[in-house]
């Protein structure tokens, strides 16, 4: 848990955020099957996601943009952290940046919990700076969820959920990483957005 608290400092657009404690209220209730399907390839395998745009509008549609205009594809998930996360949407299989759009408001407080399989916004110590870099949660991460509206307890915007390939995300945080460019937790064999394209 120890890890877990200190690695939550680092998920964002620089590698820092802020994560704090939450009490045990239970994830808001999202009615399903209305909601726009995304269906990312990657190198390890399919993962589809349902986005919950009712919930979480400025996030979904930030999402779809990058989506729709192909930015993702031939990005990495270029932060896996075992029993912890997943990260990508941001950098090359040569972990250069990729430029993103302006920076997006914080629907952290929506009522959406940062449970297994969910899809959230990722984010540097700034409340208000999620860009195109994303999250899919591998196991319930409550620290992450939105306590207060301080910095420090604001937490981090779901706006999805994994509805079909949670075992790929699996496979991808069970990966070996290491170190690069300065970067830590970066798979060793670099696993690939391949693409991403919405299907309803």
């Amino acid at each position: 848990m120890l890890r877990k608290l200190v690695v939550a400092l680092s998920i964002g657009l620089c590698l820092a955020g802020t994560a704090g404690a939450e009490d045990a209220k239970e994830s808001k209730s999202v009615k399903t099957g209305h909601n726009p399907v995304v269906v990312m390839e990657t190198s390890l395998g399919t993962v589809k996601m349902e986005l919950f745009q009712k919930e979480a509008p400025l996030s979904v549609k930030n999402f779809l943009d990058y989506t729709n205009g192909g930015y993702y594809n031939g990005t990495i998930f270029h932060r896996v952290i075992p029993n912890f996360m997943i990260q990508g949407g941001g950098f090359t299989a040569e972990m250069k940046t990729k430029p993103a759009k302006a920076p997006i408001k914080n629907e952290a407080g929506n009522g959406l919990k940062n449970d297994r399989g969910t899809l959230a916004m990722a984010r540097s110590m700034m409340v208000d700076s999620a860009s195109s870099q994303f999250f899919i949660n591998a196991v319930n991460n409550d620290y992450l969820n939105h306590r207060d509206n301080s910095p420090q307890g604001f937490g981090y915007a779901v706006f999805g959920k994994v509805i079909e390939g949670m075992d790929v995300v699996d496979k991808i945080a069970a990966v070996k990483t290491g170190m690069q460019k300065g970067f830590q937790d970066v798979p060793e064999t670099a696993v690939v957005i391949k693409s991403m394209k919405v299907v309803k």
